[in-house]
């Protein structure tokens, strides 16, 4: 049997299954009934939010809307254009040409052009003037990461959409929803843990699960998803804290070399710690407890150990931190920044007392 990846396996075949992006399918799907949807639209957001999904979703419903049988594949109606390798100006042309012919089956024949920032500058003018006038039966969806390169004379012509960031509780459900269909037991916090590494991006996290989910064995714990990704556990940032809270130096340096010799990123290890210190931040008021996006349970902890922090150490804390991940891709010896800047936050207490005295 071949495997298929979770990414494909569960990629959504109707609006109502795309993750985390309800604002987008609902003005999709209420344009299309209305008749209102335009000849051009540019989806844009980072990666692995759905935007390709959701263009092949909307090429299928566009035509199932115009009364045909519910059945019928429109495969033959569907044009994917990667720009990323395609992007000349034979390419466009080639395209154009094809855009002429009115589809055999169906209403609209639609062209998908993925990664549309890559096309060339004389690639974008060849465009230009079919994205203008399109023949009634040719419908534009390009889709970018990246909009900001993408000349102005096409974003005036296209119906632009804003894909976001999916947040770490959509992905985790999504990740649980998987996991009962897979048979695997996970633990809520281990799902978590891979649905802040994603970053808003579910196929990052669909990767990651899968990984994850052939490394354990029917079981997937916090524990597992640290070992088999590297990535730091909340322990680990919950300890360091407790060092800084001490005054405990030696222990501090000691405790973030043990991470190092176990392969963890120096880098990702400051970023991740700002992390925690502004998760600690949110957590000292009762309006902001809801933003931290970790399971109950982790956010018991978060809500103990801050109750231990004065805010006047943690805003310099977290200054601190900022200041050495900003500095670390320009720094000749990372691991003595990083340990620099642990060294400040372990002694910070210190210096506190003494301007108070």
């Amino acid at each position: 049997m071949n495997y298929i990846v979770s990414a494909l396996k569960y990629r959504p075949q109707k609006f109502e299954e795309v993750v985390g992006q309800q604002a987008v399918t609902n003005t999709l799907k209420n344009a299309i009934e209305k008749n209102h949807l335009a000849q051009a639209l540019l989806f844009t957001g980072p990666r692995g939010v759905g935007k390709t999904t959701c263009a092949r979703i909307l090429a299928k419903e566009i035509n199932k809307h115009e009364g045909l049988t519910q059945d019928e594949d429109f495969a033959f109606n569907i044009f994917e254009l990667d720009a990323a390798s395609n992007n000349s100006v034979e390419d466009i042309r080639k395209l154009i040409e094809q855009v002429r012919i009115p589809p055999q089956v169906g209403k609209y024949k639609v062209y998908i052009i993925d990664e549309v920032h890559m096309l060339s500058q004389s690639a974008f003018n060849a465009f230009l003037k079919t994205l203008e006038e399109p023949p009634a039966h040719a419908i534009f969806i390009l889709a970018t990461t990246e909009k900001h390169k993408i000349i102005p004379t096409i974003l005036s012509r296209c119906q632009i959409y804003d894909f976001k960031r999916i947040s770490a509780f959509d992905i985790k459900e999504h990740l649980k929803t998987i996991a009962e269909k897979e048979g695997i037991q996970a633990d809520e916090d281990a799902l978590f843990l891979i649905a802040q590494k994603a970053d808003g991006a579910l196929r990052d996290a669909l990767s990651m699960f899968d990984k994850v989910a052939s490394y354990a064995d029917g079981k997937i714990t916090r524990q597992i998803v640290s070992e088999s990704m590297s990535i730091l556990d909340y322990d680990a940032y919950f300890d360091t804290v407790d060092f800084m809270l001490t005054n405990d130096i030696p222990g501090i340096v000691k405790f973030f070399n043990e991470l190092l010799h176990k392969g963890f990123d120096a880098h990702q290890f400051i970023a991740g710690l700002g992390s925690h210190l502004r998760d600690l931040l949110m957590a000292k008021d009762a309006k902001t407890v809801d933003l931290l996006e970790v399971s109950d349970d982790i956010k018991k902890r978060y809500l103990e150990q801050s109750e231990n922090i004065p805010l006047d150490f943690l805003l310099p804390a977290i200054d601190l931190v900022t200041q050495a991940d900003i500095q670390y891709k320009m720094s000749k010896n990372p691991q003595l920044l990083v340990e620099l800047t642990l060294m400040k936050l372990a002694s910070l207490s210190h210096e506190e007392a003494k301007k108070k005295k």
